[in-house]
């Protein structure tokens, strides 16, 4: 009798990364990852596109947005970074995805608080923004307001929520749209990387759809960028390189207020095809949000981390 066995699913991911200390700045505070957790293949700067086929171990893109200026942001990003790509790495075989996400969350967070207490750089710290992509799905990290986004047949979706405090008072209602966008308040974190005792790590979980791209940058992008001037530089560029080329020009030409950073990933292969009816959460689904269950609904909003302005 002849046996037939399934192949396993073929995906392919194309991959393009770039950082930029923009044009006010003294110095990069961010840092990023592109990692191939089966061969441990890292790319940590842009220099084209690189493609990868997503094996057993996954694919890990990292986002981190350092804080603290004097006090050694740079460091504080990339030690987030690297203390999360570490703890993927290592993790036991059959690990639930949000588990591992959350785990190393939670290592990235106490690395970066143990090089504050020894180094006595009180003030520093990082935002974390994760996309895991293992099987046919991508999980989704997030502590701080870098943010993660979806392209999916032309429409751009925002998958990450800023864990800021004109986020909190635009969810509350206090305050508009169009008023967080310009409130102080935008650049007030309600938790970080190396602060306070622990991090709540909201995690979402994606359905991937074929010829779906992926987008983390920090807010460098998203200050001076808006998201409909993103959508239209990705799907008019010529690849996923020229489109982080032409974003980080994007943000400078408005000013270069902030470094900037952005890393575009576009998957395909054997996955199901996008539908025109298939609504975004059909396939993404909130495994954790940032400020559930602590406490009341109601409670009053404590603003935390201030990001640093030179």
């Amino acid at each position: 009798m002849t046996t037939h066995t399934t192949p396993a699913a073929s995906v392919h991911v194309s991959i393009s990364g770039r950082t930029d200390i923009g044009l006010r700045r003294p110095k990069n505070e961010d840092s990023f990852l592109i990692e191939d957790l089966g061969t441990r293949e890292r790319r940590h700067a842009g220099s084209g596109i690189e493609r990868m086929q997503l094996g057993k171990k996954g694919i890990l893109l990292v986002v981190s947005d350092g804080m603290g200026g004097e006090k050694a942001g740079e460091v504080a990003s990339a030690l987030v970074v690297e203390g999360f790509a570490r703890a993927l790495e290592s993790a036991p075989v059959g690990t639930p995805p949000a588990a591992q996400l959350k785990h190393a969350a939670a290592a990235a967070h106490l690395a970066v608080a143990a090089e504050a207490r020894a180094h006595d750089r009180r003030g520093m710290g990082a935002t974390l923004t994760a996309v895991f992509l293992t099987g046919r799905s991508a999980y989704v990290a997030e502590v701080g307001d870098s943010r993660a986004y979806l392209l999916r047949a032309g429409h751009l979706r925002q998958l990450t929520r800023d864990q800021s405090v004109a986020q909190a008072l635009m969810d509350a209602g206090a305050i508009a749209p169009g008023e967080a966008k310009v409130s102080p308040m935008k650049d007030v974190l309600l938790q970080a990387m190396g602060h306070d005792s622990a991090v709540q790590v909201a995690l979402g979980k994606l359905a991937l759809r074929d010829r779906d791209c992926l987008l983390l940058c920090s807010d460098g992008l998203t200050r001076a960028v808006t998201d409909e001037e993103i959508r239209r530089a990705v799907l008019e560029s010529a690849g996923l390189d020229v489109a982080c080329r032409r974003l980080i020009e994007m943000a400078n030409q408005r000013g270069g207020e902030d470094n900037v950073t952005v890393v575009l990933a576009g998957v395909g292969g054997d996955l199901p095809a996008s539908t025109p009816s298939e609504r975004l959460s059909a396939t993404y689904e909130v495994l954790e949000s940032f400020g559930e269950p602590r406490g009341k609904t109601d409670a009053p909003i404590v603003p935390a981390h201030v990001k640093f302005t030179p």
